[in-house]
């Protein structure tokens, strides 16, 4: 029993690990400090992860053209407690 307990904890561990990976769009471009963005409108932002430490979001904007564009960013996670 043991042996089964040790060799199945790995698996589930990965498992959860691969399931907390964001799913990013392809079409998205990842944030550079400095960066000058035409933010119009705002149409989604991505929650961020429930863990204590930068965690990426994805936000989705239209700028003064009317265009959409995707943006990968970092903000510190949902589950910090004091």
């Amino acid at each position: 029993m043991k042996k089964i307990l040790l060799l199945g904890l790995p698996l589930i561990v990965s498992l959860s690990a691969y399931a907390l990976e964001p799913a990013f769009s392809k079409d998205s471009v990842d944030y550079k400090y400095g960066m000058r963005l035409d933010i119009n409108k705002i149409v989604n932002i991505t929650s961020p992860a429930d863990v204590c430490g930068p965690t990426p979001v994805e936000m989705t904007y239209l700028d003064s053209k009317g265009a959409e564009h995707v943006l990968h960013y970092s903000v510190m996670g949902t589950g910090c407690t004091n």
